[in-house]
């Protein structure tokens, strides 16, 4: 990723929000157990219908406003409450849903180097996308961008620090899937 391509997000981690970054807080959260700092970062996909982009779905789903009857799919996830710290379009626009210093519901029963409950000590982060398919260049952009604020804000974030849904919830979980190129997303942060 070449310098053209770096933007400053600013990461505020008294207030736990990024800038620039659009706002559609999510009632899908609370309170980190012992208040503390993240020290994980997960990346997922999500696509809403599964392997359709853009629309509003997403961040329906997130704030508990998807019609259920818009999609047939929609009626397999009807009545979850979940949602993620945030979303990264396939355009690269960036939507903040929960502050970084609360917990968002993205991960579900999950393990990370042996502990247990990952939405406790860490951020969720959703690529519109799914699993076979290639993420769009400005979604990496975007991403590597919001990592470095994210580095820079918490001390134990590193890009040791960062793993995929699949790792936390493997019986479950597959995203952010193949399609997905951890190489370069690393080669971006150096």
């Amino acid at each position: 990723m070449g310098q053209e391509d770096r933007q400053e997000f600013t990461v505020s981690p008294d207030e736990g929000l990024i800038e620039p970054a659009f706002a559609c807080p999510s009632p899908n959260q609370d309170e980190r157990p012992g208040h503390r700092d993240p020290e994980l970062i997960i990346i997922h996909g999500i696509s809403l219908p599964p392997g359709e982009y853009g629309g509003a779905y997403i961040e329906q789903f997130f704030t508990n406003c998807l019609d259920w009857d818009a999609h047939p799919y929609f009626l397999e996830i009807k009545g979850m409450e979940v949602s993620s710290h945030l979303l990264i379009k396939r355009d690269g626009g960036l939507v903040q849903f929960v502050p970084f210093s609360r917990r968002a519901w993205h991960a579900g029963q999950s393990v990370f180097r042996d502990r247990k409950n990952c939405n406790d000590f860490s951020i969720g982060i959703e690529l519109e996308g799914c699993d076979e398919s290639p993420y769009a260049d400005a979604q990496y952009k975007t991403l590597v961008n919001v990592l470095r604020g994210l580095f820079a804000a918490y001390p134990k974030l590193c890009p040791r620090s960062i793993a995929g849904h699949c790792d936390v919830a493997p019986d479950r979980k597959s995203d952010p899937g193949p399609a997905f190129d951890w190489l370069r997303l690393y080669d971006g942060l150096t």
